[in-house]
């Protein structure tokens, strides 16, 4: 079986697949102080609540823009098998991106886009609510060409809380109305609902700009669901696409 680890800013998302299908998932927070042995330790606890053994796992892919625990999850992986596979400059050949610096591109982003392409098709648009707002755009041709990144959902909400004094901390659902009524309705219109608004907009432009009005446009990430109560953009959520583009990239770097 082939564990994918998706290394994100805010939590650590882990898929172990059996063949193409994603037998199980969990999310952990993402800590920058874990070492290898409390990472190791998490990963047997995950693994026996479903009965299974480090010794299922034959393969094992990553993709992690958090620099500090890259290593940490490297030396877990090769603890396991040595068939280990990091997105990024050795999946290189696998990928399609035609950007001026494809170094620079997340290896999220990437992974992202080879999900959005294989399970899809091209042309698409994958918003992906993180700690970052991530628009990744795939064009006719399958290829990864850019995006936009914005700050995300909740980054926002704690920095209105941190910076205005009278709001407290307000649970982010979807409001019923545009107009709130009262502080706690205006926030989450204003958060919620203005997100939606500019991810309308963004795809809008971004729909123009390919020349595609039908490229398809997919939602995944932890706020999808919350965003996508509050427009009909997306013609697709898929919360686990992250951890499918980092397995069909393991498995091209597998069969190449």
């Amino acid at each position: 079986m082939l564990l994918a680890v998706d290394m994100g800013n805010t939590q650590t998302a882990l898929g172990l697949f059996d063949g193409t299908e994603l037998a199980h998932s969990w999310r952990m927070p993402t800590d920058r102080t874990f070492t290898a042995d409390e990472l190791h330790v998490r990963l047997l606890g995950y693994l026996r609540v479903y009965d299974l053994r480090l010794e299922c796992i034959d393969a094992i892919a990553f993709a992690g823009v958090v620099p500090q625990l890259t290593s940490e999850w490297r030396a877990v992986a090769q603890r396991i098998t040595q068939n280990v596979v990091a997105v990024g400059p050795q999946t290189a050949d696998v990928v399609r991106v035609d950007a001026p610096h494809p170094a620079e591109v997340g290896a999220d982003r990437i992974a992202n886009a080879v999900a959005a392409e294989q399970f899809y098709g091209a042309p698409s648009i994958v918003v992906d609510f993180g700690t970052a707002t991530n628009i990744d755009v795939v064009d006719d041709r399958g290829y990864y060409i850019g995006g936009a990144i914005a700050p995300g959902l909740r980054i926002s909400m704690d920095a209105l809380v941190a910076r205005a004094a009278r709001i407290a901390s307000i649970p982010l659902d979807t409001p019923q109305h545009a107009i709130g009524r009262d502080t706690v309705e205006a926030v989450q219109s204003g958060a919620v609902l203005g997100t939606a608004a500019m991810v309308e907009g963004l795809v809008a432009r971004i729909k123009d700009e390919l020349g595609s009005p039908r490229a398809r446009v997919i939602a995944t990430g932890g706020l999808a669901n919350v965003v996508a109560d509050s427009t009909d953009v997306f013609d697709v959520i898929d919360q686990q696409l992250t951890l499918k583009g980092i397995a069909e990239i393991a498995r091209r770097m597998r069969d190449r």
